[in-house]
């Protein structure tokens, strides 16, 4: 849900339901395994998700200012969470409860469209991410990552990017490299 664009008289009631916490880099809001509680709203800073892969961490997405990150599916369904969630840099968030979450989109419909819409986005960006790892190679997958998501490239450090890529951090290097 992108928060920053919420003007109307339903954001106000929402609003009110959020806490602003500031979190150091490095910081884990949430182990795989955990059953999610809080829902994060990125008003500073690069929140990551990662699995554990028999001790090797395997970075799946990236998030930045103006998104919201939470394990949507341990949030709604109380079960563990497939993931983990991490800040990678300074982050200023605002958070908002599972209690306070369900009460705010009982008495919203436009909060229940925007949520399914975001919840879509999140879907459709996963099978993309699916979809490059079965038809791309690494190389393409990088040129896809500077054409889409230039700011990963900006702040992310380089190890996060190559787990994200599926490749080890000399194989990106080598790729960088060709350019």
């Amino acid at each position: 849900m992108n928060l920053e664009n919420r003007k109307s008289s339903e954001w106000k009631i929402f609003q009110p339901y959020f806490k602003q916490i500031e979190v150091p880099a490095k910081t884990v809001l949430l182990e795989e395994g955990e059953i999610s509680k809080t829902l994060y709203y990125i008003e500073k800073g690069c929140l990551r998700t990662w699995v554990n892969n028999d001790g090797k961490e395997i970075t799946t997405q990236f998030f930045f200012e103006n998104e919201s990150v939470g394990s949507f599916e341990s949030f709604r369904t109380g079960r563990p969470s497939l993931y983990s969630i991490e800040s990678l840099e300074v982050c200023v968030l605002q958070t908002i409860s599972q209690k306070d979450f369900q009460k705010a989109i009982k008495d919203s419909a436009e909060l229940n469209k925007e949520l399914e819409e975001h919840l879509f986005r999140r879907l459709f960006q996963a099978q993309q991410l699916f979809y490059s790892y079965l038809k791309n190679s690494p190389q393409e997958r990088y040129q896809e990552l500077i054409k889409k998501q230039p700011q990963i490239l900006k702040r992310v450090p380089q190890h996060y990017i190559a787990s994200y890529l599926g490749i080890t951090s000399v194989s990106l290097s080598r790729i960088r490299n060709r350019k």
